[in-house]
């Protein structure tokens, strides 16, 4: 009898401790860039093992059939980790979704918009309030590591980062827009001038020499992050193209991540 009840015990103790944890749910399209594909999974992985370090659920979903109001209001925190939604009722789920206190975390492509490209800077909302940023402008090649700037140490985000650390090669973005001027953007890290020059060719405009390149940021409005890593460098001399680098590979940036999980869930680290 005693045992039944210990057994009872333990199953009911274990359904609510799965009930009770923060929820996080990941969205990805695997647009095809061998170099996002190689960051999902790595990503995925990643995330994965934390939930059980940090005691969060993680959910995934391919595309976008879960981005709506019903099924946000289970989860605390929602990542997009290589696009972003396309048909207007899942952008309008999204920001009510934030603009009733949901967090995010948007890595690299997440960002993107260019018209004309099948990623119109069409989501008015998204890419120049939220992000702030506007539409992408350019970028480096071939992907290289960078030393970053830490623009703001007292920052929780930034928790246990150096004044300047390096990160492994990440293709980098530049915006249409100076998140600089955007009073609700504070800017966390950029890229240190030890980096320059940042990029390898072949085509000159491909490597920056000097310049103002923010990297990632949030919007005081929001509980949101953005992180413009994620893109890992590729071997596109073979087919299928395998990974020469990896994101979580490296620590500065795994705290980066691990600092937001904590901020956003609300969790200590086990």
């Amino acid at each position: 009898m005693k045992e039944r009840l210990l057994c009872l015990f333990i199953c009911l103790f274990s359904i609510l401790t799965v009930f009770s944890q923060p929820k996080v749910l990941c969205f990805y399209s695997r647009y095809n860039d061998p170099a996002h594909l190689s960051f999902i999974e790595e990503a995925n992985t990643w995330f994965n093992q934390k939930s059980i370090e940090f005691g969060f659920q993680y959910d995934t979903c391919l595309g976008w059939s879960k981005l709506n109001t019903q099924e946000l209001e289970n989860y605390q925190l929602i990542l997009f980790l290589d696009s972003r939604p396309e048909d207007s009722a899942s952008r309008k789920a999204f920001e009510r979704y934030m603009h009733q206190g949901g967090a995010w975390i948007g890595f690299h492509f997440a960002g993107f918009a260019l018209t004309p490209s099948e990623f119109n800077d069409d989501w008015n909302w998204y890419h120049h309030q939220f992000l702030g940023s506007g539409a992408y402008k350019s970028n480096t090649w071939r992907p290289t590591g960078a030393y970053l700037k830490n623009e703001s140490t007292n920052s929780p985000f930034l928790h246990q980062l150096k004044d300047s650390f390096w990160v492994g090669p990440n293709e980098w973005y530049r915006w249409e827009n100076n998140l600089r001027k955007n009073k609700q953007i504070q800017v966390l890290l950029s890229i240190h001038p030890a980096s320059f020059p940042l990029g390898t060719g072949p085509k000159p405009e491909e490597i920056w020499h000097e310049g103002d390149y923010p990297v990632v940021w949030t919007n005081k409005n929001y509980r949101m992050l953005y992180i413009n890593m994620g893109h890992n460098d590729m071997d596109y001399s073979k087919n299928p193209a395998p990974s020469l680098s990896y994101q979580f590979n490296n620590s500065n940036y795994c705290r980066l991540v691990e600092n937001a999980l904590a901020i956003f869930l609300k969790l200590q680290k086990r």
